[in-house]
C-alpha cells in the first residue's frame, strides 16, 4: 500500500534529498505553502494541502493545516475499524509520516525583532500536526529534526515521538517566556548517564541545551565523568579572561595554578610549578595549541582531561600512548558559552542571577597617594582576572603572570590572605594581591608585614578611609575595582 508523507517545514535544509528519497522509495507526498514551491521547483512530484483537504489556504497563510481531513489523518489507527471507516466515509487520506520544524520564533526574539514580527512568527498549525502525529506515533512517524532525514524503521517510532514532544514543550515554554518574564521553564535534553556524580553513592547524568551548544571534540579517552565536566568548566571559565599563552590548571573545581607568558609551553611549565602535587589527576585548559614541548611534560604526568583549542601532530600521538587520559579539541574556546543566567538550588525552590562577566565595571581608580607603576598594574590586573574566578573569600598572590599563592573559601579573608602567602613557593618580593571583597585593617596589615607593595579591590567599606590612610602610612599602592566578584 503506498504511504504519504505530509512536510511543511521553514528550514528547507535537506529536505529535498530526503523528499527524493521517499518518492523514489514509494511514497506520495503532500505538501503546503512555501515547501510546496521549494520540493516542486526542485522536481520533486507533490500534492498541495489545498487540494487534500478541498478549501484554501485563508489570512494570509496562518491557516492551511487545521483541518479534519489532515488531522484526521494524522490521528487515525491503521489498526482499528471504526477509524477506517470514518476515513472513508469522509474520503479522508491516511498520513503516515510528518516532516515539520516550526517557525523560527527564537531566532525572531533573539533578533530583536518587533513585537508584531515576534507574533508572526508564532507557528500555530506546526505544533498541532507534530503533536498529532506523536500521540499516534504507533502509526504515524514524525521527523522534527533534519538529522532523522531517512527512510524510517519501525524501531525509530517511539524516539521520534520523545523527539517531537520535547520540540513542542521547548517551543512553547520559549514562547510562554516571552510573554511572562516571571515564568521560567528549562529545557535540556540527556547527553548521557554518568558513572556516578560527585560520590560514587550518588546517580548523575549529562543534560545539554541546543541553546547553549560548545563545539568541542574529544580526541582520546573515556568518557568524561560528573567531577570532569564540572572542573572542566571551570578551567574553560578561566582562560577565557585571558589573550596571552595561558594555561589554567583545576583541581577540584578550583585554580591550583594559572600562568601566563610568551609560550604556551613556558605558560603551562609555570602553572605546573605553583603547585606541583595538586596538579596530580587534574584538568588542564591551554588557550593556544598545545605543542610537542608540552606534551612531553604532560606524558609523565598524571592527568584526567586537558582542553586546547588544537594539538601538533607529534604531541596528540605522544599524548594518545596514555591510555588515562581524556583529550579534547576546541578550537573555539575563546567563544565559550554558557547559559547567561546561573541557578542554584535553594530552599522551597532556586536561585537566578545573571552569570559573572564582567571583569571591571568601570575603570579602576587609584586610591592611595603612592601611584602604579605599569608594571604593578599589569600585575594586578592579571591577578584580578584570576581572583574573579576564585571561590569566596578569595585572594590571589601574583608576579610575573603567573598565580604565586592562592586562598579560597575562608570566612574570614585574612585568613584567604595568610594561606595564599604562606602557600608560595616563590619570592613574594614584588608580587600584588588581589581580593575579591574590600579590606579592613588587618589585611593590610599583614600585607605590609609581608612585603606587599600593591594591592588591588574592589572597596566599598565603611572602613575604606582607614584603609586607605593606612595604605598611604605604609607607602601601598591600594587600587579600588568598584566591582564585587565573591562566588558562594
Amino acid at each position: 500500500m503506498t504511504k504519504t508523507a505530509l512536510i511543511s517545514v521553514y528550514d528547507k535544509e535537506g529536505i529535498v534529498e530526503f523528499a527524493k528519497a521517499l518518492t523514489e522509495n514509494g511514497w506520495d507526498i503532500i505538501s503546503s505553502g512555501g515547501s510546496y514551491t521549494h520540493l516542486t521547483e526542485n522536481g520533486i512530484q507533490a500534492k498541495k494541502v489545498e487540494d487534500v483537504t478541498g478549501f484554501p489556504e485563508i489570512l494570509s497563510g496562518r491557516v492551511k493545516t487545521l483541518h479534519p481531513k489532515i488531522h484526521g489523518g494524522l490521528l487515525a489507527r491503521s489498526n482499528n475499524q471504526e477509524d477506517q471507516k470514518d476515513l472513508d466515509k469522509e474520503g479522508i487520506t491516511k498520513i503516515d509520516m510528518v516532516v515539520c520544524n516550526l517557525y523560527p520564533f527564537e531566532d525572531s526574539v533573539n533578533s530583536g525583532k518587533s513585537h508584531e514580527d515576534i507574533i508572526e512568527n508564532i507557528d500555530i498549525g506546526g505544533p498541532a500536526m507534530i503533536r498529532a502525529s506523536a500521540k499516534n506515533y504507533e502509526h504515524v512517524y514524525v521527523i522534527v529534526d533534519s538529522k532523522d532525514y531517512k527512510l524510517p524503521t519501525q524501531d525509530m517510532r517511539l524516539n521520534l515521538a520523545k523527539k517531537a514532544f520535547a520540540h513542542t514543550a521547548h517551543y512553547d515554554a520559549m514562547i510562554a517566556s516571552y510573554f511572562d518574564k516571571d515564568k521560567l521553564t528549562l529545557e535540556f535534553t540527556k547527553e548521557m548517564d554518568l558513572r556516578y556524580g560527585e560520590n560514587p553513592h550518588q546517580k548523575a547524568a549529562y543534560y545539554t541545551s541546543t541553546q547553549y551548544q560548545n563545539d568541542y571534540t574529544q580526541l582520546h579517552g573515556k568518557e568524561l565523568s560528573y567531577n570532569n565536566i564540572n572542573d572542566l568548566t571551570k578551567a574553560l571559565e578561566i582562560i577565557q579572561e585571558f589573550d596571552r599563552p595561558t594555561a589554567v590548571a583545576i583541581k577540584h573545581a578550583n585554580p591550583s595554578g594559572i600562568a601566563s607568558a610568551n609560550t604556551i609551553s613556558e605558560a603551562f611549565n609555570k602553572a605546573k610549578a605553583v603547585d606541583p602535587v595538586s596538579i596530580f589527576g587534574g584538568i588542564i585548559a591551554l588557550n593556544k595549541t598545545l605543542d610537542i614541548q608540552t606534551a612531553e611534560v604532560l606524558a609523565d604526568m598524571f592527568i584526567e582531561v586537558v582542553i586546547a583549542p588544537a594539538y601538533e601532530d607529534d604531541a596528540l600521538t605522544l599524548l594518545k600512548k596514555k591510555k588515562n587520559i581524556r583529550l579534547l579539541e576546541f578550537k573555539d574556546m575563546k567563544n565559550f558559552k554558557m547559559n547567561p543566567y546561573l541557578i542554584k538550588d535553594v530552599i522551597n525552590g532556586i536561585l537566578v542571577q545573571e552569570r559573572d562577566v564582567i571583569l571591571i565595571e568601570d575603570e579602576i581608580e587609584v586610591m592611595s597617594e603612592t601611584q602604579p607603576t605599569q608594571e604593578q598594574l599589569d600585575k594586578m590586573m592579571f591577578a584580578w582576572k584570576a581572583c574573579k574566578h576564585i571561590n569566596s573569600n578569595g585572594i590571589v598572590l601574583a608576579k610575573d603572570e603567573m598565580t604565586l599563592g592562592l586562598g579560597h573559601g575562608e570566612v574570614n579573608r585574612i585568613w584567604s590572605t595568610e594561606k595564599a602567602i604562606a602557600r608560595s613557593r616563590f619570592d613574594i618580593d614584588g608580587a600584588v594581591i588581589a581580593s575579591d571583597g574590600f579590606f579592613f585593617e588587618d589585611t593590610i596589615d599583614f600585607c605590609h608585614e609581608h612585603g606587599i607593595k600593591a594591592i588591588i579591590q574592589p572597596g566599598g567599606s565603611l572602613k575604606d578611609p582607614k584603609v586607605i590612610e593606612l595604605a598611604n602610612q605604609y607607602g601601598m599602592v591600594l587600587v579600588f575595582t568598584k566591582t564585587r566578584h565573591f562566588k558562594h
